[in-house]
């Protein structure tokens, strides 16, 4: 299996950077093809701009989607998010490594995610969730809060965990296709003392072993929605599985 580990962080000796030295020793020692982007490390361009087109569609007004979409087909997109865009393509699992940041991913990660998950190779029109272009792929998210883990649920000051990740794990990664699986959490990571640390590393560690059994979170269906992304009537929509094979 091909293995794209992209991380973020800006310090190398942070509990984030031993995350994503995990990923990537622990998929080696499994036996799979990995590749690993720092972007800080790499000092990688979070802007999206007119400059990532070697070439224009419309030269007169910028649509950054549409932009991609005309520069992916005729080879003339930026060359860094070329070599990243050549990485993932590749990969049949992306995971993400990082420290949430007001309640969303480094800036990095996200100018990542804008400049590198380009329109109409990964996405476009009705070409999201399971009719996108990352079917077939897994994505993982390791990730650390300062928070604890009781601050975030149903009535809790924060509220529930998967409303903050939604962004990232549906409109992001599930919107372009991938099949996520559940992400892990290293609550309170800049308070607690080292040996805690070392513990939720050992747990994220064996998480990474066990990722074929780990859960697959749900996402929408496009059969279960009309040309106009309307929902369809329950009466049209197509059965599932285990009615199809019902008596």
């Amino acid at each position: 299996m091909k293995v794209f580990v992209v991380s973020a962080t800006p310090e190398a000796n942070s509990f984030v950077a031993s995350m994503a030295r995990s990923s990537v020793e622990t998929m080696r020692a499994l036996g799979h093809d990995v590749v690993h982007s720092d972007l800080y490390a790499m000092g990688w361009n979070p802007v999206a701009s007119a400059a990532d087109f070697g070439s224009r569609a419309n030269g007169d007004y910028l649509t950054y989607a549409l932009e991609q979409r005309h520069n992916v087909a005729e080879r003339t997109i930026a060359a860094d998010i070329r070599a990243e865009l050549d990485k993932l393509m590749a990969a049949d699992l992306l995971i993400l490594n990082f420290p949430i940041y007001w309640f969303s991913t480094p800036a990095i990660l996200k100018g990542w995610i804008d400049r590198v998950l380009v329109s109409g190779l990964c996405y476009g029109g009705r070409r999201i969730y399971d009719k996108g272009g990352m079917v077939g792929k897994r994505a993982f998210v390791g990730l650390t809060l300062g928070g604890r883990e009781h601050m975030f649920g149903e009535g809790a000051i924060h509220g529930p965990i998967e409303h903050l990740l939604k962004p990232l794990v549906q409109g992001t990664l599930g919107y372009v296709g991938y099949d996520v699986i559940k992400p892990f959490i290293g609550w309170h990571i800049p308070y607690i003392t080292p040996e805690a640390r070392a513990g939720i590393l050992a747990d994220y560690e064996a998480c990474l072993h066990k990722l074929d059994s780990r859960p697959i979170l749900p996402m929408p269906s496009m059969e279960t929605f009309n040309a106009d992304m309307s929902p369809r009537a329950p009466a049209e929509r197509p059965l599932a599985e285990e009615e199809r094979q019902a008596p």
